[in-house]
């Protein structure tokens, strides 16, 4: 097996669509970065997960950030932070790249 293949076997598909840039921010990721994101989970991956990441937002017209990211830090159910995973960002798009960039923009 190739190693492009072997490592595309070893992500896991981090796939959503939200009907907002909004919904996405508010509901599923509570922190966003340049470096990376916290998605909000019940159920999250282990440390040193590979996850292929696609979330579909609507903004102005459908945009996608796509790309790879690692989990890098977890929060487990049942304490006082919500439960989820801190995702860092390994290789995006450039298209995504420049909408994370309009995302931290528009928080400011």
């Amino acid at each position: 097996m190739s190693d492009a293949k072997r490592r595309g076997a070893q992500r896991i598909r981090v796939n959503r669509e939200f009907d907002t840039m909004d919904e996405f921010i508010a509901e599923y990721v509570s922190d966003i970065s340049q470096s990376g994101v916290f998605i909000r989970s019940d159920d999250p991956l282990p440390k040193g997960t590979k996850v292929d990441l696609k979330f579909t937002v609507v903004d102005e017209d459908m945009e996608t950030i796509e790309g790879v990211g690692e989990v890098t830090r977890v929060v487990a159910p049942g304490g006082k932070a919500p439960p989820g995973m801190g995702v860092v960002f390994v290789e995006l798009t450039t298209t995504s790249q420049r909408l994370v960039r309009r995302l931290l923009t528009r928080r400011r």
